[in-house]
C-alpha cells in the first residue's frame, strides 16, 4: 500500500466547516475530492462547470461528477457556460474566458451558500508550469501558487486552498489507482493549442532532456524560496513605512531603500490595488517614476495609471 500523502490540511476544527471545492472530473480534482473524504470533511459542496466545449463528453463529465459526489455524500452544484460565445464577445484566450467563468461560478456559489472557503487541486506539476510560465511573461521573481491565498473571483474575495501543491500528479494517479477510484480523462489536454498544454506536453519535457534530470522539483522548490524571500520584503517594508495614512506610496521613504524593495514595494502596491498581468517590463516602468524628471504617469492593466504628484505614487481610474 503505498505511504500516506503528506497533505497539510486545516486544523479538526476548520474541516468541520463548509467548503467549496472546483472539481472537473480529472484525475487531480476526483483525487482532492476523496482524499477530502478520507481526512473528515463532511460539508463539502462540489462546484463543476460545463464550458459547452465537448458536447456530450462534456455532459457525461457532468454526470460523473454528480454521482461521485453524492456518494461520498457531498452536495454538488453545477453550470453550464457557452465559453466560445465569452472569447468572441470578450476578446479573451481560451485559457483566460475559462479562468473566469469558472471563477464567476465560484463567486456565485460562494454567494448563494455563504460559504468563501475554496479548495483547489493543483499539484506540484501545476506549480512547475506555473513558475516557467511567469518566468516566461518576466514577471518579478518565480513566482508560484501559494497553499493559502486570497484571490477576487468574480468581484468577491474568496480564500483559496491547494493543499496537493506539494504532491506529483504520478503520486495521485497512484493513490486512485490503489483504490480504484475513477476519474475523466480530458482529450483536450493532449492537445497543444493553448500555452498550458504546451508548457507542459513540450516545453517541461525538453528542459528535462536538456538538464538531464526532472526540472519539475526544482522549479517548484524556486516557487518556494521566492515566497520566503517575499515574507523578508513584506516585514523589511512594514518597518519602512512607505505607505502614507491614505494607503498611497511615500516617494521619500521609497528613494532610500535598496533597489530591490523599491521593486518589491510597488509590485504589492499595484497587487493590492488589484492590478494584475504585473510584468517585469511593467515594474521598471514604475520604477522609473521615482526619479524626477521622469514621466508622471504609467499605463496599468485595465485601463488605469499609476500617478505621482505631491511626493506620494497613487492610482487613478482612465
Amino acid at each position: 500500500m503505498t505511504a500516506p500523502l503528506p497533505i497539510p490540511w486545516p486544523p479538526a476544527a476548520e474541516r468541520r466547516k463548509r467548503w467549496l471545492i472546483g472539481v472537473s472530473g480529472g484525475l487531480d480534482s476526483m483525487a482532492l475530492m476523496h482524499l477530502l473524504k478520507e481526512a473528515g470533511f463532511r460539508h463539502v459542496i462540489v462546484c463543476h462547470l460545463d464550458h459547452g466545449l465537448r458536447g456530450r463528453e462534456s455532459a457525461a463529465d457532468v454526470r460523473f461528477v454528480k454521482r461521485a459526489a453524492e456518494k461520498l455524500g457531498f452536495s454538488v452544484e453545477t453550470a453550464k457556460t457557452d465559453l466560445r460565445k465569452q472569447m468572441a464577445e470578450s476578446g479573451e484566450s481560451l485559457e483566460t474566458a475559462g479562468r473566469n467563468a469558472r471563477h464567476r461560478l465560484f463567486a456565485s456559489i460562494a454567494l448563494n451558500k455563504r460559504c468563501k472557503r475554496l479548495f483547489m487541486a493543483h499539484h506540484l506539476d501545476d506549480q512547475a508550469e506555473t513558475v516557467l510560465w511567469n518566468l516566461m511573461r518576466g514577471s518579478h521573481g518565480c513566482r508560484g501558487m501559494q497553499e493559502v491565498s486570497e484571490m477576487e473571483m468574480g468581484g468577491i474575495r474568496m480564500e483559496v486552498h491547494r493543499p496537493l501543491l506539494g504532491i506529483r500528479k504520478a503520486d495521485l494517479r497512484a493513490w486512485m489507482e490503489e483504490r480504484k477510484l475513477k476519474w475523466r480523462e480530458d482529450t483536450s489536454n493532449r492537445v497543444n493549442d493553448v500555452t498550458r498544454n504546451r508548457i507542459r506536453n513540450e516545453a517541461l519535457p525538453l528542459l528535462a532532456e536538456i538538464a538531464k534530470r526532472d526540472v519539475s522539483p526544482l522549479l517548484a522548490r524556486a516557487a518556494r524560496s521566492d515566497a520566503a524571500l517575499r515574507e523578508v520584503m513584506e516585514w523589511a517594508l512594514e518597518k519602512a513605512a512607505v505607505l502614507d495614512p491614505q494607503g498611497r506610496l511615500h516617494l521619500g521613504v521609497m528613494r532610500g531603500l535598496p533597489e530591490a524593495l523599491r521593486v518589491h514595494a510597488i509590485a504589492d502596491f499595484l497587487k493590492s490595488n488589484g492590478v494584475t498581468d504585473i510584468s517585469g517590463a511593467l515594474l521598471e516602468n514604475c520604477v522609473a517614476m521615482l526619479e524626477p524628471m521622469s514621466s508622471a504617469s504609467v499605463n496599468l492593466p485595465g485601463g488605469r495609471r499609476l500617478r505621482r504628484r505631491a511626493g506620494r505614487f497613487f492610482i487613478e481610474d482612465g
